[in-house]
């Protein structure tokens, strides 16, 4: 297996500089202690599940183990051992049996590039247009596929593609007809199927913004008819004003802020509420803590987040509303409290 690779879409313009800047911690004051109790608890606890697979245990008993015991001992280390002991993980035989799940596999291989792309996400889902997907995995990795896809995360994804269904219909039910919605990286936009607004043509305009070739092409080929309207474009662009998508009532952000440093997150904020009509709501949303799930993602799944705090998402909107207009702001958790939302609503 390789170590860890962070790979970062253009929505993000993370690099890995950046990132290592956001993450790198010193070295703990007992490092070779605590890196060397952690190399033998990683041993055993992995060796264990390697057994266990051997001897064709229940699946979910052993992922939910694993699971477990990673965001406890990713607790308890100092993060500079914790880094050290990922590639560790990744490396050890047992992952092979993981990767049979299509969740794991997906988002290992990052087949776009970069990771949480739309297709994890329509795993994560069970979207129809990945059945063939499930369906084609071992028993085995459909056990595990049951325990992946139901995680308190992936039940707070499906709890977001709800709430921004929400955002959009109770919009819609305050402006009329004429409301405009803008997503930026929209990724599949699946959140359309859920909304009454955009499914009875009750909107004017809904605009969906992403940067990824195939994100655009699926939103075209199954909501056009819908009236949404695919606009290939990055966050970069939108920073720097290469594209002006217009003004709109709803702009949102829902699967970005997790790959975006403070900096960078304040400005894409700022810009999206330059693009709010008077009256008009900016919602974006985070990972936050705890995610149980932290250390399985960040090993197994090769997949690296810079999760917020409610106090993070705060400092965000504070760091923008000073720009001449009147916002009402507000802070909330999804299900299970592992999404956190910041919205932000012009009053004048």
């Amino acid at each position: 297996m390789n170590q860890i690779k962070l790979q970062f879409d253009g929505h993000s313009l993370i690099t890995p500089k950046q990132i290592a800047d956001e993450i790198s911690v010193e070295k703990a004051d007992n490092f070779d202690s605590q890196l060397a109790s952690g190399k033998g608890e990683v041993a055993l606890l992995l060796e264990l599940a390697r057994q266990q697979f051997d001897r064709n245990d229940n699946p979910t008993a052993i992922i939910d183990r694993i699971t477990l015991s990673l965001h406890d001992l990713r607790g308890r280390l100092h993060q500079s051992v914790w880094l050290e002991l990922v590639p560790l993980i990744q490396n050890h035989p047992v992952t092979a049996y993981f990767l049979e799940d299509p969740v794991t596999r997906w988002s290992w291989d990052k087949p776009r590039g970069y990771s949480g792309d739309a297709s994890l996400l329509d795993l994560i889902y069970r979207h129809e247009c990945v059945s063939d997907m499930i369906a084609a995995a071992s028993e085995r990795g459909k056990a595990l596929f049951e325990y992946t896809s139901t995680a308190p995360s992936s039940q707070a994804n499906w709890d977001r593609r709800d709430i921004l269904a929400r955002f959009v219909d109770e919009v819609a039910a305050e402006k009329g007809p004429e409301t405009e919605v803008l997503s930026i990286a929209a990724g599949h936009l699946r959140e359309v199927e859920c909304s009454e607004a955009a499914k009875s043509g009750g909107l004017k305009r809904y605009v969906a913004l992403d940067q990824d070739p195939v994100s655009i092409g699926t939103i075209t080929r199954d909501y056009a008819k819908m009236g949404v309207e695919a606009i290939d474009g990055s966050v970069r662009q939108i920073l720097a004003k290469r594209i002006e998508p217009g003004q709109f009532d709803l702009v949102y952000a829902s699967g970005l802020y997790d790959y975006l440093v403070d900096k960078v997150a304040i400005k894409l904020t700022q810009r999206a509420l330059d693009m709010l009509k008077p009256g008009g709501t900016f919602l974006f949303a985070n990972y936050s803590y705890p995610i149980v799930v932290d250390g399985y993602i960040e090993t197994f799944m090769n997949w690296q987040l810079l999760l917020r705090s409610e106090a993070d998402m705060w400092n965000i909107i504070n760091a923008c509303k000073d720009d001449g207009h009147d916002y009402e702001t507000s802070v909330f958790f999804g299900k299970n409290r592992n999404i956190v939302y910041g919205v932000m609503k012009r009053k004048d």
